[in-house]
């Protein structure tokens, strides 16, 4: 399956047109006849949809930080709950207690059997 072909894609384009001229040209009974234009196709909007998040992601970090420092004032508080993380002694407790077990090879599953 591939999105909508109606929308616009402007770097995949040539491959809508050349799948759309195979659907239209090549026999129904012959379902494999356009595998190798939609194969094409996928791969264009794979790279589509890489460059796109790309984009949406490149400044994720300073938005979340500027989201966090607006909830902070929001709900009239001085620190960001990542501050306030690095101050609770039980959380970094729980999150030592994480990494020694991860480093030693167990999962979750096998706190509960041991």
């Amino acid at each position: 399956m591939h999105p909508p072909l109606d929308r616009p894609h402007p770097d995949c384009q040539p491959e809508i047109d050349a799948l759309r001229h195979c659907h239209a040209t090549e026999s129904k009974l012959k379902f494999w006849a356009c595998n190798e234009i939609k194969s094409n196709l996928d791969e264009c909007f794979k790279q589509e949809k890489k460059r796109m998040l790309q984009q949406l992601n490149a400044n994720l970090e300073e938005t979340k930080n500027i989201e966090q420092a607006q909830a902070a004032l929001a709900f009239d508080r001085k620190e960001t709950f990542q501050e306030f993380l690095a101050k609770d002694k039980e959380y970094q407790k729980d999150l030592e207690r994480e990494r020694l077990r991860q480093q030693q090879g167990g999962s979750w599953f096998s706190s509960f059997f041991s």
